[in-house]
């Protein structure tokens, strides 16, 4: 490792790795941290990796329990957490400069959409202005975009589907994640990489309520019939069922969290229509208020940035 560079840090680090390193921190597992701060498990080990050879020493020890931080490792911590803290401050004291921002913005949304991406964006809207009434709805992904093109809410998050009805609506896309197969560890499809909907169809399939009519259409395309049996809401709902060994399921993979991991198997989903696309809708035609563009702006711009982290592509410094 390089020695301590004052100015090399200056220059190098930065505040998502600080983050980062934190996160790990507190999940002890930098897998953990990944999940946590969206981002793959192999770019956040090459982060921290870059962070150690910036500070110049070993930044956190692997113990068969997850990661510890060292003795620098504590003094980094110590000392990021100020800085956060400092940030908290300053963004409360530019709240003072967006007063001109305020009144009532209303979003619809899926859970599906809600639990891995947006809570956690609006939560950083919120405080940035917060002069801003946010108002979430839980909507199912059918009815969202009826809800944006009557006008009775401002923004709507949708995951495409199949026979989604677009007309009134003016669409943004806005993330993209995968379908995946999650079966009972043991299954005998566990240790097939892949699947196909020919490979589900024999199998008690649970299916979620948003993915019914996809996965009827995928079925009559290959010249099955699919009819459903367990039809439900809740993506962690069908999982636990899966868990329990009641059939296998078909769920977002941004919702297969990491308390899941080795009690039931994951496979890809390998269909033209398993890439999940998740889209803004705003009503036709009708010019967006202040705060909704602000909003817009937000996601778009959090989506972007956590693309290019993913994808290990290099940003300023």
């Amino acid at each position: 490792m390089t020695t301590f560079n004052r100015l090399h840090l200056i220059r190098q680090i930065d505040l998502f790795t600080l983050r980062l390193f934190l996160s790990a921190i507190e999940e002890r597992q930098i897998g953990l941290a990944a999940i946590r701060e969206n981002i793959a498990a192999s770019t956040a080990t090459k982060r921290i990796q870059v962070l150690e050879n910036i500070a110049g020493v070993e930044l956190l020890v692997r113990t068969p329990k997850g990661v510890v931080p060292s003795a620098a490792g504590t003094i980094l911590a110590r000392h990021a957490r100020r800085i956060f803290d400092s940030l908290d401050d300053m963004r409360s004291e530019f709240a003072s400069l967006t007063e001109g921002v305020r009144g009532e913005l209303r979003v619809v949304s899926a859970r599906s959409v809600i639990v891995p991406f947006l809570a956690h964006e609006l939560g950083e809207f919120s405080r940035e202005f917060p002069l801003v009434d946010l108002i979430v709805h839980e909507v199912e992904n059918s009815d969202i975009v009826k809800e944006i093109a009557r006008g009775e809410a401002d923004l709507g998050v949708f995951a495409s589907a199949y026979g989604l009805d677009l007309d009134g609506v003016d669409v943004t896309p806005y993330r993209r994640d995968r379908l995946v197969v999650v079966t009972p560890r043991g299954h005998h499809l566990a240790e097939r990489g892949a699947v196909t909907i020919l490979d589900l169809l024999p199998e008690n399939l649970i299916a979620p309520q948003a993915l019914v009519a996809a996965l009827r259409a995928a079925a009559q395309r290959a010249g099955e019939e699919y009819k459903p049996t367990h039809v439900l809401r809740s993506g962690g709902t069908a999982i636990s069922l899966v868990h329990a060994g009641l059939g296998v399921t078909v769920q977002p993979e941004c919702l297969v969290g990491h308390e899941w991991s080795g009690r039931v198997a994951v496979l890809d989903l390998d269909e033209p229509w398993a890439e999940r696309r998740i889209h803004l809708a705003t009503p036709r035609g009708r010019e967006l208020g202040p705060s909704t563009e602000l909003l817009v702006e937000h996601l778009l711009a959090t989506s972007a940035a956590e693309t290019t982290d993913a994808l290990g592509l290099p940003t300023d410094s």
